[in-house]
């Protein structure tokens, strides 16, 4: 069982529709990552976070970084992943603000 230790609670709804609905990313502690766990040569060391997110069809991504801090940091940095889905998605913040300020001037 993942031992989460950071979560953020948001909104989305799919692009131009109006109803919103709740989706929470939650990222797990730092796990020492297998050779077997994955399809890819590895390092001693490597580490991976999982970024579980809970309501939104897009379930869940795995970091890897040289260690566990790395694998941390690039978890907790989510503005990438927020990104990605915002091609798909809108976000929002719970208060309704939009997640991203708009880029139109």
């Amino acid at each position: 069982m993942k031992k989460y230790i950071a979560e953020r609670k948001l909104l989305f709804s799919l692009k131009g529709e109006p109803e919103r609905n709740e989706f929470v990313i939650r990222i797990s502690e730092p796990y020492q990552v297998e050779q077997s766990m994955v399809d890819f040569p590895i390092g001693e060391g490597l580490a991976g976070c999982s970024i579980d997110m809970v309501g939104l069809p897009d379930k869940e991504h795995d970091l890897y970084g040289v260690d566990s801090v790395q694998a941390l940091n690039l978890a907790t940095n989510l503005e990438p992943l927020l990104e990605r889905l915002q091609r798909k998605y809108d976000l929002y913040w719970l208060s309704g603000d939009p997640y991203f300020e708009s880029e139109e001037v």
